[in-house]
Protein backbone atom coordinates (compact mmCIF):
# COMPACT_ATOMS: atom_id res chain seq x y z
CA UNK A 1 0.00 0.00 0.00
CA UNK A 2 1.14 3.42 -1.08
CA UNK A 3 1.80 6.54 1.70
CA UNK A 4 1.87 9.94 1.80
CA UNK A 5 5.21 11.23 1.50
CA UNK A 6 6.56 12.44 5.25
CA UNK A 7 6.16 16.20 5.56
CA UNK A 8 2.72 16.03 3.76
CA UNK A 9 -0.86 15.54 4.75
CA UNK A 10 -3.98 14.39 3.25
CA UNK A 11 -6.88 17.19 4.20
CA UNK A 12 -10.16 15.33 3.89
CA UNK A 13 -12.27 15.62 7.26
CA UNK A 14 -15.38 17.63 7.13
CA UNK A 15 -14.31 19.31 10.01
CA UNK A 16 -10.93 20.85 9.00
CA UNK A 17 -12.11 20.44 4.90
CA UNK A 18 -14.47 23.39 6.31
CA UNK A 19 -12.24 25.40 8.20
CA UNK A 20 -9.89 25.85 5.60
CA UNK A 21 -12.70 27.14 3.02
CA UNK A 22 -13.81 29.46 5.67
CA UNK A 23 -10.68 31.22 6.19
CA UNK A 24 -10.30 30.98 2.60
CA UNK A 25 -13.25 32.96 2.01
CA UNK A 26 -13.02 35.47 4.84
CA UNK A 27 -9.74 36.24 3.93
CA UNK A 28 -11.12 37.13 0.20
CA UNK A 29 -13.69 39.13 2.01
CA UNK A 30 -11.08 40.82 4.01
CA UNK A 31 -8.77 41.53 1.06
CA UNK A 32 -11.50 42.80 -1.13
CA UNK A 33 -12.69 45.50 1.41
CA UNK A 34 -8.68 46.65 1.16
CA UNK A 35 -8.81 46.41 -2.65
CA UNK A 36 -6.48 43.69 -2.94
CA UNK A 37 -6.29 41.53 -6.30
CA UNK A 38 -5.71 37.98 -6.16
CA UNK A 39 -2.62 36.58 -8.12
CA UNK A 40 -1.99 33.07 -9.15
CA UNK A 41 1.75 32.49 -9.88
CA UNK A 42 3.32 29.16 -10.99
CA UNK A 43 4.40 26.28 -8.37
CA UNK A 44 7.61 25.94 -10.70
CA UNK A 45 9.72 28.27 -11.02
CA UNK A 46 13.23 28.91 -12.28
CA UNK A 47 15.97 28.56 -9.58
CA UNK A 48 18.05 31.27 -9.70
CA UNK A 49 14.80 33.56 -9.04
CA UNK A 50 15.33 32.32 -5.12
CA UNK A 51 19.26 32.14 -5.19
CA UNK A 52 19.12 35.83 -6.10
CA UNK A 53 16.32 37.18 -3.78
CA UNK A 54 16.34 34.81 -0.70
CA UNK A 55 20.35 35.20 -0.86
CA UNK A 56 22.42 31.92 -1.38
CA UNK A 57 23.66 32.13 2.41
CA UNK A 58 20.14 31.97 3.53
CA UNK A 59 19.25 28.38 5.27
CA UNK A 60 16.05 27.97 2.66
CA UNK A 61 18.87 28.19 0.00
CA UNK A 62 21.49 26.33 1.20
CA UNK A 63 19.59 23.39 2.96
CA UNK A 64 15.53 23.23 1.95
CA UNK A 65 14.61 23.72 -1.59
CA UNK A 66 13.02 20.99 -3.58
CA UNK A 67 15.47 21.47 -6.54
CA UNK A 68 14.46 19.72 -9.99
CA UNK A 69 17.66 19.50 -12.61
CA UNK A 70 16.57 18.70 -16.06
CA UNK A 71 19.51 18.35 -19.24
CA UNK A 72 19.32 22.29 -19.96
CA UNK A 73 17.52 24.20 -16.50
CA UNK A 74 16.96 23.99 -12.50
CA UNK A 75 13.91 24.52 -11.20
CA UNK A 76 12.73 24.41 -7.56
CA UNK A 77 8.85 24.32 -6.21
CA UNK A 78 8.25 27.41 -4.75
CA UNK A 79 9.38 27.74 -1.38
CA UNK A 80 7.41 31.31 -0.65
CA UNK A 81 5.27 33.47 -2.34
CA UNK A 82 7.06 37.20 -2.64
CA UNK A 83 9.59 36.56 -5.22
CA UNK A 84 7.03 34.78 -7.56
CA UNK A 85 5.24 37.66 -7.07
CA UNK A 86 7.60 39.85 -7.90
CA UNK A 87 8.64 37.78 -10.66
CA UNK A 88 5.46 37.79 -12.64
CA UNK A 89 5.14 41.74 -11.85
CA UNK A 90 8.09 42.29 -14.23
CA UNK A 91 7.60 39.62 -16.89
CA UNK A 92 3.94 40.91 -17.23
CA UNK A 93 5.16 44.39 -17.60
CA UNK A 94 2.81 46.32 -14.28
CA UNK A 95 5.79 48.22 -13.23
CA UNK A 96 4.93 50.30 -16.70
CA UNK A 97 1.05 49.76 -17.09
CA UNK A 98 -0.31 49.58 -12.93
CA UNK A 99 2.80 50.90 -11.88
CA UNK A 100 1.43 50.87 -7.57
CA UNK A 101 -0.44 47.05 -7.31
CA UNK A 102 -1.82 45.51 -4.34
CA UNK A 103 -1.96 41.08 -4.55
CA UNK A 104 -2.89 38.65 -2.74
CA UNK A 105 -2.39 34.93 -2.88
CA UNK A 106 -2.56 31.80 -1.40
CA UNK A 107 -0.93 28.45 -2.66
CA UNK A 108 1.52 25.43 -1.86
CA UNK A 109 4.94 26.13 -0.87
CA UNK A 110 7.60 23.45 -0.34
CA UNK A 111 10.63 23.28 1.80
CA UNK A 112 12.81 20.08 2.98
CA UNK A 113 13.33 20.22 6.62
CA UNK A 114 11.68 18.36 9.90
CA UNK A 115 8.26 18.04 10.02
CA UNK A 116 6.43 19.41 13.08
CA UNK A 117 3.37 20.68 14.17
CA UNK A 118 1.76 23.76 11.70
CA UNK A 119 4.78 23.20 10.05
CA UNK A 120 5.51 20.70 7.21
CA UNK A 121 7.33 19.89 3.70
CA UNK A 122 4.29 20.94 1.80
CA UNK A 123 2.42 23.99 3.67
CA UNK A 124 0.12 26.44 2.63
CA UNK A 125 1.03 30.24 2.62
CA UNK A 126 -2.27 33.03 2.62
CA UNK A 127 -0.32 35.95 1.87
CA UNK A 128 -0.37 39.60 0.37
CA UNK A 129 2.09 41.93 -1.19
CA UNK A 130 2.17 45.42 -2.35
CA UNK A 131 4.48 47.06 -4.60
CA UNK A 132 5.16 50.71 -5.74
CA UNK A 133 5.60 52.61 -2.75
CA UNK A 134 7.99 53.52 -0.11
CA UNK A 135 5.02 55.27 2.37
CA UNK A 136 5.01 54.28 5.95
CA UNK A 137 1.24 54.25 5.61
CA UNK A 138 1.29 51.42 3.48
CA UNK A 139 3.13 49.44 6.45
CA UNK A 140 0.36 50.51 8.87
CA UNK A 141 -2.59 49.04 5.76
CA UNK A 142 -0.47 45.90 5.92
CA UNK A 143 -0.03 45.11 9.52
CA UNK A 144 -4.06 46.44 10.37
CA UNK A 145 -4.60 44.31 7.42
CA UNK A 146 -2.75 41.37 9.11
CA UNK A 147 -4.89 42.14 12.70
CA UNK A 148 -8.10 43.10 11.34
CA UNK A 149 -8.16 38.80 9.17
CA UNK A 150 -7.13 37.20 12.51
CA UNK A 151 -10.25 39.43 14.55
CA UNK A 152 -12.51 38.28 11.52
CA UNK A 153 -11.31 34.46 11.64
CA UNK A 154 -11.93 34.38 14.45
CA UNK A 155 -8.55 33.70 16.81
CA UNK A 156 -8.53 31.84 19.83
CA UNK A 157 -9.27 34.09 22.60
CA UNK A 158 -7.64 36.26 20.10
CA UNK A 159 -4.73 35.35 22.37
CA UNK A 160 -2.13 36.40 19.99
CA UNK A 161 0.49 39.29 19.77
CA UNK A 162 1.94 41.30 17.08
CA UNK A 163 6.12 42.14 16.97
CA UNK A 164 7.25 45.09 15.04
CA UNK A 165 10.71 46.18 14.35
CA UNK A 166 12.92 47.88 11.43
CA UNK A 167 15.82 46.77 9.99
CA UNK A 168 16.60 49.95 8.55
CA UNK A 169 18.00 50.67 4.86
CA UNK A 170 20.87 48.33 3.55
CA UNK A 171 23.40 50.37 4.69
CA UNK A 172 21.85 50.49 8.45
CA UNK A 173 21.65 46.78 7.85
CA UNK A 174 25.68 46.24 7.16
CA UNK A 175 26.27 48.13 10.09
CA UNK A 176 24.20 46.50 12.60
CA UNK A 177 26.06 43.25 11.03
CA UNK A 178 28.90 44.54 11.73
CA UNK A 179 27.99 45.41 15.27
CA UNK A 180 26.36 42.50 16.47
CA UNK A 181 30.03 40.04 14.59
CA UNK A 182 31.86 42.15 17.23
CA UNK A 183 30.03 41.57 20.06
CA UNK A 184 28.82 38.04 19.46
CA UNK A 185 32.09 37.25 18.82
CA UNK A 186 33.75 36.33 22.68
CA UNK A 187 29.97 34.55 22.94
CA UNK A 188 30.31 31.97 20.06
CA UNK A 189 31.35 29.36 22.27
CA UNK A 190 27.91 29.46 24.47
CA UNK A 191 25.70 29.01 21.10
CA UNK A 192 24.95 26.25 18.74
CA UNK A 193 26.61 24.66 16.11
CA UNK A 194 24.22 26.06 13.49
CA UNK A 195 24.28 29.68 14.94
CA UNK A 196 28.24 29.22 14.54
CA UNK A 197 28.10 28.82 10.94
CA UNK A 198 25.39 31.82 10.66
CA UNK A 199 28.03 33.91 12.52
CA UNK A 200 29.65 34.02 8.95
CA UNK A 201 26.78 33.61 6.66
CA UNK A 202 23.43 35.46 7.67
CA UNK A 203 24.50 36.70 11.31
CA UNK A 204 20.65 38.35 11.91
CA UNK A 205 19.70 34.37 12.41
CA UNK A 206 21.02 34.10 15.50
CA UNK A 207 18.99 36.55 16.73
CA UNK A 208 15.95 34.54 16.38
CA UNK A 209 17.47 31.13 17.23
CA UNK A 210 14.99 29.11 19.12
CA UNK A 211 18.02 27.30 21.03
CA UNK A 212 17.50 28.32 25.01
CA UNK A 213 21.52 28.70 25.13
CA UNK A 214 21.01 31.14 22.59
CA UNK A 215 18.11 33.20 23.28
CA UNK A 216 20.07 33.69 26.43
CA UNK A 217 23.00 34.97 24.39
CA UNK A 218 20.75 37.40 22.68
CA UNK A 219 19.06 38.57 25.61
CA UNK A 220 22.34 39.86 26.96
CA UNK A 221 23.43 41.77 23.72
CA UNK A 222 21.05 45.16 24.57
CA UNK A 223 20.16 44.60 21.06
CA UNK A 224 18.31 48.05 20.26
CA UNK A 225 17.31 50.29 17.15
CA UNK A 226 20.34 52.67 17.79
CA UNK A 227 21.71 51.71 14.23
CA UNK A 228 18.84 53.13 12.46
CA UNK A 229 19.83 56.26 10.00
CA UNK A 230 17.75 59.14 10.39
CA UNK A 231 15.49 58.83 7.65
CA UNK A 232 14.96 55.02 8.50
CA UNK A 233 13.54 55.96 12.12
CA UNK A 234 11.68 58.79 10.56
CA UNK A 235 10.01 56.27 8.67
CA UNK A 236 9.61 53.69 11.93
CA UNK A 237 8.03 56.66 13.77
CA UNK A 238 5.41 57.17 11.21
CA UNK A 239 4.36 53.18 11.08
CA UNK A 240 4.48 53.30 14.93
CA UNK A 241 2.09 56.65 15.49
CA UNK A 242 -0.06 55.15 12.60
CA UNK A 243 -0.41 51.74 14.43
CA UNK A 244 -1.63 54.12 17.56
CA UNK A 245 -3.79 56.00 15.75
CA UNK A 246 -5.58 52.60 14.42
CA UNK A 247 -5.51 51.72 18.31
CA UNK A 248 -3.49 48.38 16.97
CA UNK A 249 -1.49 46.87 20.05
CA UNK A 250 1.98 45.77 19.35
CA UNK A 251 4.99 45.10 21.25
CA UNK A 252 8.27 46.41 19.96
CA UNK A 253 11.26 43.24 19.41
CA UNK A 254 14.44 44.82 18.29
CA UNK A 255 15.96 41.29 17.98
CA UNK A 256 13.13 40.46 16.10
CA UNK A 257 14.70 40.17 11.99
CA UNK A 258 13.52 38.19 8.75
CA UNK A 259 15.67 35.34 8.06
CA UNK A 260 15.96 36.52 3.87
CA UNK A 261 17.88 38.70 2.41
CA UNK A 262 15.71 40.71 1.07
CA UNK A 263 13.64 42.35 4.00
CA UNK A 264 14.82 45.82 5.27
CA UNK A 265 13.01 48.27 7.15
CA UNK A 266 9.50 47.69 8.61
CA UNK A 267 9.48 43.72 9.82
CA UNK A 268 6.39 42.45 11.71
CA UNK A 269 5.68 38.46 13.56
CA UNK A 270 2.37 37.69 14.66
CA UNK A 271 2.83 34.78 16.85
CA UNK A 272 -0.19 32.85 18.86
CA UNK A 273 0.28 30.60 22.22
CA UNK A 274 -1.83 27.92 20.69
CA UNK A 275 1.37 27.07 18.33
CA UNK A 276 3.98 26.33 21.42
CA UNK A 277 7.72 26.87 20.78
CA UNK A 278 6.92 27.34 17.19
CA UNK A 279 4.33 30.21 17.48
CA UNK A 280 5.09 32.09 14.66
CA UNK A 281 1.66 32.69 12.97
CA UNK A 282 2.49 35.58 10.13
CA UNK A 283 5.43 36.79 9.40
CA UNK A 284 6.19 39.66 6.74
CA UNK A 285 7.98 43.20 6.04
CA UNK A 286 9.54 45.30 3.45
CA UNK A 287 11.69 44.59 0.73
CA UNK A 288 12.11 47.95 -1.05
CA UNK A 289 15.36 46.55 -2.71
CA UNK A 290 14.21 43.42 -4.28
CA UNK A 291 12.34 44.79 -7.50
CA UNK A 292 15.51 46.25 -8.54
CA UNK A 293 17.98 43.66 -8.07
CA UNK A 294 15.57 40.89 -10.28
CA UNK A 295 15.92 43.80 -12.87
CA UNK A 296 12.74 46.37 -12.33
CA UNK A 297 13.03 49.78 -11.34
CA UNK A 298 13.42 51.06 -7.77
CA UNK A 299 10.51 50.40 -6.24
CA UNK A 300 9.49 49.55 -2.33
CA UNK A 301 7.25 46.93 -1.56
CA UNK A 302 6.25 45.14 1.61
CA UNK A 303 3.94 41.89 2.59
CA UNK A 304 3.12 39.45 4.43
CA UNK A 305 2.40 35.32 4.62
CA UNK A 306 -0.08 33.44 7.08
CA UNK A 307 0.82 30.04 7.18
CA UNK A 308 -2.66 28.46 6.33
CA UNK A 309 -1.96 25.36 8.35
CA UNK A 310 -1.50 27.13 11.55
CA UNK A 311 -4.31 29.19 10.80
CA UNK A 312 -6.04 26.54 11.15
CA UNK A 313 -4.98 25.07 14.57
CA UNK A 314 -5.73 29.28 15.99
CA UNK A 315 -8.94 29.54 14.59
CA UNK A 316 -12.10 29.03 16.84
CA UNK A 317 -14.10 26.43 15.78
CA UNK A 318 -17.78 27.05 15.03
CA UNK A 319 -20.70 24.93 15.58
CA UNK A 320 -21.76 25.75 11.42
CA UNK A 321 -17.99 24.11 10.64
CA UNK A 322 -19.94 20.77 11.00
CA UNK A 323 -22.36 21.67 8.16
CA UNK A 324 -25.83 21.42 10.13
CA UNK A 325 -27.16 23.61 6.93
CA UNK A 326 -27.50 19.39 5.52
CA UNK A 327 -30.72 18.02 4.72
CA UNK A 328 -30.35 14.86 4.73
CA UNK A 329 -32.88 12.13 3.02
CA UNK A 330 -33.75 8.34 3.33
CA UNK A 331 -35.98 6.68 1.45
CA UNK A 332 -37.55 3.10 2.55
CA UNK A 333 -38.74 1.21 -0.29
CA UNK A 334 -38.18 1.04 -4.24
CA UNK A 335 -40.83 3.74 -5.42
CA UNK A 336 -39.71 5.90 -2.44
CA UNK A 337 -36.24 5.86 -3.52
CA UNK A 338 -37.32 6.93 -7.44
CA UNK A 339 -39.19 9.24 -6.00
CA UNK A 340 -35.96 10.39 -3.79
CA UNK A 341 -33.89 11.06 -6.87
CA UNK A 342 -36.21 13.84 -8.01
CA UNK A 343 -36.83 15.60 -4.57
CA UNK A 344 -32.96 15.68 -4.03
CA UNK A 345 -32.63 17.03 -7.03
CA UNK A 346 -35.29 19.81 -6.63
CA UNK A 347 -33.43 20.17 -2.53
CA UNK A 348 -29.78 20.80 -4.52
CA UNK A 349 -31.33 22.99 -7.51
CA UNK A 350 -33.43 25.48 -5.27
CA UNK A 351 -30.30 26.06 -3.47
CA UNK A 352 -30.48 23.47 0.06
CA UNK A 353 -27.86 21.66 0.93
CA UNK A 354 -28.80 17.54 0.42
CA UNK A 355 -27.45 13.99 0.53
CA UNK A 356 -29.09 10.88 0.66
CA UNK A 357 -28.04 7.14 1.69
CA UNK A 358 -26.76 5.08 -1.46
CA UNK A 359 -25.67 2.10 0.61
CA UNK A 360 -29.34 0.80 1.31
CA UNK A 361 -29.06 1.19 5.05
CA UNK A 362 -32.14 0.37 7.50
CA UNK A 363 -33.93 3.40 9.10
CA UNK A 364 -31.87 3.75 12.18
CA UNK A 365 -28.29 3.20 10.28
CA UNK A 366 -29.27 5.73 8.20
CA UNK A 367 -30.10 7.88 10.97
CA UNK A 368 -26.53 7.42 12.23
CA UNK A 369 -25.10 8.66 9.25
CA UNK A 370 -27.14 11.38 8.98
CA UNK A 371 -25.81 12.29 12.55
CA UNK A 372 -22.42 11.74 11.59
CA UNK A 373 -22.46 14.42 8.93
CA UNK A 374 -23.53 16.81 11.07
CA UNK A 375 -27.18 17.14 9.39
CA UNK A 376 -30.03 19.35 10.79
CA UNK A 377 -32.96 17.67 9.50
CA UNK A 378 -33.38 14.42 8.32
CA UNK A 379 -35.98 13.62 5.75
CA UNK A 380 -38.37 10.64 5.55
CA UNK A 381 -39.79 9.43 2.91
CA UNK A 382 -41.40 5.79 2.80
CA UNK A 383 -44.38 4.13 1.63
CA UNK A 384 -46.64 5.78 4.07
CA UNK A 385 -45.21 9.26 3.14
CA UNK A 386 -45.67 8.18 -0.81
CA UNK A 387 -49.35 7.32 -0.24
CA UNK A 388 -50.07 10.79 1.87
CA UNK A 389 -47.82 12.94 -0.45
CA UNK A 390 -45.81 14.00 2.48
CA UNK A 391 -42.10 13.96 3.82
CA UNK A 392 -41.81 13.41 7.48
CA UNK A 393 -39.18 15.68 8.86
CA UNK A 394 -37.18 14.71 11.60
CA UNK A 395 -35.34 17.57 13.88
CA UNK A 396 -31.70 16.12 14.83
CA UNK A 397 -31.01 18.08 17.77
CA UNK A 398 -34.16 18.17 19.82
CA UNK A 399 -35.43 14.34 18.11
CA UNK A 400 -39.03 15.90 17.07
CA UNK A 401 -40.74 14.81 14.08
CA UNK A 402 -43.46 15.96 11.95
CA UNK A 403 -45.59 15.41 8.66
CA UNK A 404 -45.20 18.26 5.92
CA UNK A 405 -46.92 18.19 2.51
CA UNK A 406 -44.29 17.84 -0.29
CA UNK A 407 -44.95 21.03 -2.07
CA UNK A 408 -44.49 23.02 1.53
CA UNK A 409 -41.27 21.39 2.02
CA UNK A 410 -38.72 23.02 -0.18
CA UNK A 411 -40.08 26.58 0.11
CA UNK A 412 -40.04 25.74 3.99
CA UNK A 413 -37.03 24.56 4.48
CA UNK A 414 -35.39 27.39 1.83
CA UNK A 415 -36.94 29.98 3.99
CA UNK A 416 -36.72 28.49 7.16
CA UNK A 417 -40.24 28.65 7.73
CA UNK A 418 -40.34 24.81 8.81
CA UNK A 419 -40.85 24.66 13.01
CA UNK A 420 -41.27 21.22 14.93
Amino acid sequence: MFKRVSGTKDILSKEEITAWLKIEAEARRVFSLYNYQEIRTPILEELALFNRSLGVSTEIVQKQMFVIKTKEDEYVLRPEGTASVVRAYLENNLDKTSGFSKFYYTGAMFRFERPQKGRLRQFHHLGCEVIGSLDPAVDVEVISLADYLLKSLPAKEEGYKIKLNSLGCQKDKDGLAKELRKILKGHLSKVCADCKKRFKTNVFRILDCKNDACKEVVSSLGVSDSHLCPECREHFDKVRAGLKLLNIEYEFSPTLVRGLDYYTRTVFEITHPVLGAQDALCAGGRYDNLVKELGGPDLGAIGFAFGMERLVLVREQRTEDRGQNLAYLITLGEEAKNQGLKLLDNLRKSGIQADTDYENKSLKAALRRANGLGALKVLILGEDELKNNVVTLKDMASGDQREVKQEDLIRGLRDNELKL
